[in-house]
């Protein structure tokens, strides 16, 4: 989806769900939506269909110095969303919760954010490049079978996407956490919860 007339602000959201039209789909289609209704850019990049290897910890991607992410040696499609991530102004990052975390697929966008890092041989731990500038906004979706508030207090997963949104340059300004969500095989977003994917949206673009 991608609204460009009276463009003020790009925003790319990167979809971490398995699942077609699942609960997270319907709130990331909230969040979109409202924002094209804003007239924000809106750039959407589902994990489950695009093309990224597994990390292969060489860490040759974190040896240059510098605030710009390193280069990773593995030739897929992670250079292009990285520089999709450079130039979006907020972010959108979306992950239902799975054994207590965020998913697989997620987790793996998260392992190949490691150009992020500057880490030489011989430094016992790494630096992060944007850990000074973030500048960006963004909000983060998640949900769980759990009740709402236990999932947020219980599980991982808002706390990665937290730290990823961190990672990256960018300052949380809002969590969507839908709970209970286990109930029906075809479970469907609340009214009341797309109203408050609506009113998050809009803190990426004040």
């Amino acid at each position: 989806m991608d609204n460009r007339e009276n463009v003020s602000t790009r925003v790319l959201v990167i979809n971490g769900s398995y699942r077609d039209d699942g609960v997270t789909d319907q709130a990331v289609a909230s969040v979109t939506e409202a924002l094209a209704d804003a007239g924000a850019a809106v750039d959407v990049v589902c994990l489950r269909d695009y093309p990224i290897e597994f990390c292969l910890n060489c860490r040759e991607c974190t040896q240059a110095p510098g605030a710009q992410p390193g280069r990773c040696v593995l030739d897929d499609g992670m250079h292009a969303l990285i520089d999709r991530i450079e130039r979006a102004q907020a972010l959108v990052l979306a992950s239902p919760t799975n054994f207590g975390s965020v998913t697989a697929v997620f987790k793996r966008f998260m392992e190949r954010l490691v150009p992020y890092a500057y880490w030489p041989w011989g430094r016992p731990y790494p630096q992060f490049r944007k850990r000074h500038a973030l500048a960006k906004k963004a909000l983060l979706i998640s949900s769980s079978a759990a009740p709402g508030w236990l999932g947020r207090w219980l599980y991982g997963s808002p706390r990665q996407l937290g730290m990823t949104a961190k990672t990256i340059g960018a300052r949380p300004v809002g969590l969507l956490f839908t709970g209970a969500i286990a109930l029906s095989p075809d479970a469907r977003l609340s009214a009341r919860a797309r109203r408050r994917a609506r009113r998050l949206a809009l803190r990426l673009i004040d």
